[in-house]
């Protein structure tokens, strides 16, 4: 019974839980951000090379 008591006030693997949340959150709001980032940048180097091809530098 002791052995139950002492596993049910045992906090450290809900810590564990948490800071695991915590960094699936952050990866998810850095991928969304990259691919944001990348999709700019993508804009942004084809609008360079359609004016270089045109020659309108």
């Amino acid at each position: 019974m002791k052995f139950f008591n002492k596993l049910i006030r045992d906090e450290q693997g809900a810590t564990a839980i948490e800071y695991g949340l915590i960094a699936a959150l952050i990866a998810v709001a850095a991928i969304t951000a990259m691919q944001s980032l990348g999709n700019e940048l993508s804009t942004t180097f084809n609008k360079v090379s359609t004016t270089m091809s045109k020659g309108n530098v």
